[in-house]
């Protein structure tokens, strides 16, 4: 083969390698100044609810907390991908457990924030609560077998 296509091939692996880390470095700022910027709506947020009562405010600032710290989790699988060329499972299961209980959160909040329920609508709730808890314990299960695989195995006598 001619040294030149071998060598054009390279650069251009090499450009597109670097664009690459590029592209993920961008994305990573961008999720840590989402963060950021989620930060402070929720405290803002929260101070503009607390006037509707505390225990409102407290539940939007929970479900803005969550976000802002599935935010950073993303931000941390980046920086960790950066550094490793690995993109590991467990922060992916981190996010899916705080995304489960941040919808159960929001929606018992929902329900009781209603004056009248009517049958069909509280069904919906727990069936959507019910499959919420389902998924949240099934990402804690994936979570223990994932911390269990990597532990060294003790070597009995």
């Amino acid at each position: 083969m001619d040294d030149r296509k071998v060598g054009g091939v390279h650069d251009w692996i090499h450009t597109l390698e670097w664009l690459e880390k590029w592209g993920y470095l961008t994305a990573g700022l961008s999720f840590l100044l989402l963060g950021m910027v989620s930060f402070t709506s929720a405290w803002y947020d929260f101070f503009l609810t607390m006037r509707l009562g505390v225990l409102r405010a407290a539940l939007v600032l929970t479900n803005e907390l969550l976000f802002v710290v599935i935010l950073l989790e993303l931000f941390r699988t980046v920086i960790n991908f950066l550094k490793s060329r690995v993109v590991t499972l467990e922060p992916f299961l981190y996010i899916g457990i705080i995304a489960g209980t941040r919808r159960i959160l929001m929606g018992s909040a929902h329900v009781t924030n209603l004056e009248t329920v009517t049958d069909l609508a509280f069904n919906r709730y727990l069936w959507d609560i019910g499959m919420n808890v389902l998924i949240v314990l099934g990402l804690v299960l994936a979570v223990f077998m994932y911390n269990w695989k990597g532990r060294p195995q003790e070597k009995s006598m």
